[in-house]
């Protein structure tokens, strides 16, 4: 972690003197500051770096010395507060190249292996890789195994079968298994690849239970009241009721409507928004009973009024554009209620926000992050220039939605609504193992369960 710093040079005094941690101009700059070891007691230099992790967001990188003892230590914290959602990444591992993605553990996430049935605890944040994640596992694991085999054999013997086979996954005789990151503070990260598609990387958003948000130190908020007195939502009416903030936990007002989209069913949209610190978001929910089977809709997009369609992705639904090069795993975006052009600007938006500078004026648009290759970046940029022909309607595509919930609908242009529109083709499908698993459907059990009780 040291050798980060030293191509600053003076910068470190300069930082330390204006007391203040900050990138500009695409520079590094580093802060100074002494403090006491944890373990001789005597002072240290702590040295922090703000970078900004492409495809994220920008994090601290802390590192520690004491000259007097030699005790020395590394970690990570995020550089804002924590996140509107708990986070939940999953990487596919086919080669070797995947050891190579950037991996970011704050101290609130847990990490396991999925094959290897092993996981590690929150505790310090990381900046590492899934090759140095899995590295450290092994090393930890082969601490003091001599003595565990001698005083408990049994233990040992088990232990020692993960190492094995934890090393069989560093020399590439495992292939395929998954890594998982689960952060309820939304600080944590795996780096995506532009040429992944659907089942490779996996991002979900979740809301945080009660004790996590107690863990986090963040108040719980409580199941909303009633609507109305019999407890019934009336289509078309807006209802307003009090909650929490998610971001700053102030009090803020959220706003809930029930939608009939014709030819389809019933919708909640939900919109919260706080006056405190200005966050927003929105929502929408589909209710109703588990349909049999999934369902598949494919819409050739041509011409501009193509664009103005309505369409609703639901949380559970897959978003694909092959032409476009485009994936998008179930619970990326969460639920939305919009047209196709509205859908795919909140793509590029929310992609070029996190790849590119946020803040970047119009002169310096294409300005990218210190660590993002020139190859890599050439490649994205190629991907969005196609993708804003395809929001101008300059380009035809196709979407594909896939959803195991048959939740998701796109708005038939055809005269007679029931005759087929020729630019849309709509399947069902029988829903895999896979995705019964994923939507808890396995374990659940709708018949007979009064026996039980």
């Amino acid at each position: 972690m040291t050798d980060l710093f030293n191509p600053i040079g003076d910068k470190a005094e300069k930082a330390a003197a204006a007391g203040d941690v900050h990138a500009e101009d695409d520079e590094r700059v580093v802060e100074e500051i002494e403090s006491l070891c944890m373990n001789c007691q005597e002072n240290g230099m702590t040295r922090l770096l703000l970078t900004k992790i492409p495809y994220f967001r920008e994090i601290i990188i802390m590192s520690f010395n004491c000259d007097h003892c030699g005790f020395n230590n590394n970690e990570i914290q995020p550089a804002g507060t924590y996140q509107i959602k708990g986070v939940h990444y999953e990487l596919r591992l086919t080669q070797m190249e995947d050891f190579e993605r950037q991996v970011v553990k704050s101290d609130s996430a847990t990490v396991k292996f999925i094959e290897l049935d092993v996981e590690v605890p929150a505790g310090k944040g990381q900046l590492t890789n899934i090759e140095g994640l899995l590295t450290t596992i092994i090393g930890d694991l082969e601490f003091d195994q001599e003595k565990r085999l001698k005083e408990t054999p049994e233990v040992g013997a088990k232990i020692a079968e993960v190492i094995a086979k934890g090393k069989k996954m560093l020399a590439g005789e495992a292939f395929p298994f998954r890594v998982g990151v689960d952060d309820p503070a939304g600080n944590s990260f795996i780096a995506p690849d532009p040429r992944d598609g659907v089942g490779k990387w996996e991002k979900r958003e979740f809301l945080r239970t009660p004790e996590q948000n107690a863990a986090l130190g963040l108040a719980d908020t409580g199941p909303a009241e009633d609507l109305d007195a019999d407890g019934n939502i009336i289509p078309d009416q807006i209802y307003q009721f009090p909650a929490s903030c998610p971001g700053c936990m102030h009090p803020c007002t959220t706003n809930m409507k029930m939608v009939d989209i014709p030819h389809f069913r019933q919708v909640v949209i939900m919109n919260t928004s706080c006056d405190d610190c200005g966050y927003k978001s929105n929502d929408v929910k589909t209710g109703g009973e588990v349909p049999e089977k999934g369902k598949k809709v494919v819409l050739k997009v041509k011409t501009p009024v193509d664009l103005a369609r309505d369409i609703l992705k639901s949380e559970s639904c897959a978003l694909e554009c092959p032409e476009l090069s485009l994936s998008v795993n179930p619970g990326t975006l969460g639920g939305r209620f919009t047209t196709v052009e509205g859908l795919l600007t909140q793509v590029r938006d929310d992609l070029h926000n996190q790849i590119f500078e946020a803040d970047a004026d119009e002169e310096k648009t294409k300005r990218k992050n210190d660590s993002l290759s020139t190859t890599e970046a050439t490649r994205w940029e190629q991907f969005f220039e196609n993708l804003n022909a395809a929001v101008k309607g300059e380009k035809e595509f196709t979407i594909i939605l896939t959803d195991p919930l048959a939740s998701s609908y796109v708005q038939s242009l055809a005269d007679n609504p029931d005759e087929p529109d020729e630019q849309m083709t709509i399947e069902e499908y029988e829903r895999t193992a896979e995705e019964e698993e994923d939507l808890g459907l396995t374990d659940m059990k709708t018949e007979g369960y009064e026996n039980d009780v």
